[in-house]
């Protein structure tokens, strides 16, 4: 604790001198799983790399004391060596903390226990006139929510405590086939109140062919099952697994699968993303050419390609949630519209038990006529070459996601204008937090999270300008660099394998 209290004194002083002046600022965190690229300009941002330790847990209160650049890998890793895990874990091994906190993130066990900040008790944050305070549900509950989700626009959060959970040694999961959305709803929302249930999500690989994945905790397995991975070079990518496996019975088909694997089952190829790249490059996709390559198809490694490149300016990205029964009707109009598959599905409980839970951009989200769960569709996929017919595309799903009564989460890319950006998300709520707590001079959520898709035209006003947009945007060459800057980005594995313990 004594060396973060002075990291957090350096960041606190910091903080402090871009307030004297009223000058934005940006957190820096050093990584990033978000679409949206992060880049460090000393001049205009808070260094907060640093702080990427785990540094308590409680066995007892079954907690976690974490500073919010610890990786849920790093994070996972560390709670297993007591045999216990954290309630919430994102799916990619890179996504840190702090981002989960901020981003509005969630994964497969958010059905039951709800996005990520919900499962966290405290935070300790450097507002933005440089005072350090903590916040929780009972102190300071409007802060505490409010900074949920809000993307550092309330101030740099410097520490978290984290529930966690018993852990298992392996997730026993049961994929069911469905060939309508109707019928594969209906299992999701049967599963939704089965309290046997630690883990739920879906995969629609076709209008037709749509797999919902439950998965509970256990710590023993039949004695000639087989055990399944999914984190290793030569292991099978979870999605094509899955597919294969029920496709070859009309019965559910059951897995088991060690907890690590899991948790990060989606790590290699980035859910599906991947093999978008095997269709850049022109290079067969299949299980050889996946081994070869398996360097570049771990997501950290994918991001750092990503922003090298640019190419997520040209694929849709976009995570929304819709009513259950809206469900089956944004997925026929995604048929019509987008027809990219696969797509993801993961239930979501969103409504809160705290009564005050005051929320900021989100609302109350502690009232009764909130809906209590909500449908997660990852739609993630090329998008039209053209520049304003992709714009049209992201738009007309941000209409049909509002109209179905939905809500699209900000950790991508956001296409509203910004009138259509306030009516949807709580200005008023929000303006009020910042004000309170002197934020107001930072930028705001939708300076942050907005998509300019003419912000490289405007900047080329040379001729050597547009020539070098003209490269970037011809086949290969930014892919090519992409690859040249992930191969030199570090270390894309993990550090050390999981406790002995809980290896099969």
């Amino acid at each position: 604790m004594d060396a973060h209290n002075v990291a957090v004194q350096v960041i606190e002083n910091k903080v402090q001198k871009f307030h004297d002046l009223q000058k934005p600022f940006r957190n820096f965190h050093g990584s990033t799983n978000s679409t949206r690229p992060s880049q460090r300009t000393p001049d205009k941002s808070v260094d907060t790399s640093g702080l990427k330790n785990v540094l308590q847990i409680d066995e007892k209160a079954m907690t976690a004391i974490v500073e919010p650049n610890v990786p849920m890998d790093a994070l996972l890793l560390a709670t297993l060596e007591h045999n216990l895990l954290p309630l919430v874990v994102m799916e990619f091994p890179g996504i840190t903390v702090g981002g989960g906190f901020s981003g509005t993130s969630g994964e497969s066990s958010s059905f039951r226990h709800g996005f990520f900040d919900s499962t966290v008790n405290w935070i300790e944050i450097v507002l933005a006139k440089g005072e350090t305070v903590r916040a929780s549900r009972t102190h300071l509950p409007d802060l505490f929510w409010g900074a949920a989700s809000s993307f550092g626009t309330l101030g740099v959060i410097t520490l978290l405590e984290i529930q966690l959970r018993p852990a298992a040694k392996y997730v026993q999961l049961t994929c069911s086939s469905f060939d309508n959305m109707d019928a594969a709803m209906a299992e999701m929302g049967k599963e939704t109140i089965n309290s046997a249930v630690d883990y739920l999500d879906g995969i629609v690989y076709s209008h037709n062919e749509i797999v919902i994945c439950s998965g509970k905790l256990c710590d023993h397995i039949p004695p000639k099952a087989v055990v399944t991975q999914y984190t290793r070079r030569h292991d099978p990518w979870f999605y094509i697994h899955v597919q294969r496996q029920t496709s070859k019975s009309r019965q559910p088909i059951v897995l088991f699968i060690p907890i690590f694997d899991y948790l990060f089952r989606y790590d290699r190829g980035a859910f599906w993303v991947g093999k978008y790249a095997f269709q850049y490059f022109l290079t067969p996709f299949n299980r050889i050419t996946r081994y070869i390559l398996d360097r570049f198809m771990h997501t950290r490694v994918m991001y750092h390609a990503l922003h090298a490149s640019g190419q997520s300016k040209i694929y849709i990205i976009q995570d929304v949630a819709i009513p259950y029964n809206g469900a089956s009707d944004f997925l026929n109009w995604l048929e019509t519209n987008l027809t990219i598959y696969p797509l993801w599905l993961c239930p979501l409980r969103q409504r809160r038990d705290a009564p005050d839970s005051q929320h900021g951009l989100y609302g109350y989200l502690g009232n009764p006529s909130t809906p209590e769960f909500m449908m997660n569709f990852g739609v993630w996929g090329p998008g039209s070459s053209d520049k304003r017919r992709f714009l049209a595309q992201n738009r007309s799903l941000e209409q049909k996601v509002d109209a179905l009564g939905g809500r699209k989460w900000l950790y991508a890319h956001a296409y509203y204008t910004e009138d259509e950006f306030w009516s949807i998300y709580d200005r008023k709520a929000y303006d009020a937090l910042r004000q309170k707590y002197g934020a107001q001079y930072l930028p705001n959520v939708y300076d942050k999270v907005k998509v300019d898709l003419d912000a490289d035209a405007q900047r080329a006003t040379t001729w050597l300008a547009w020539l070098i947009l003209l490269f970037w945007s011809t086949w290969p060459f930014s892919g090519l660099y992409g690859v040249l800057k992930a191969w030199q980005g570090g270390e894309y594995l993990l550090a050390k394998e999981p406790p002995a313990k809980l290896k099969n």
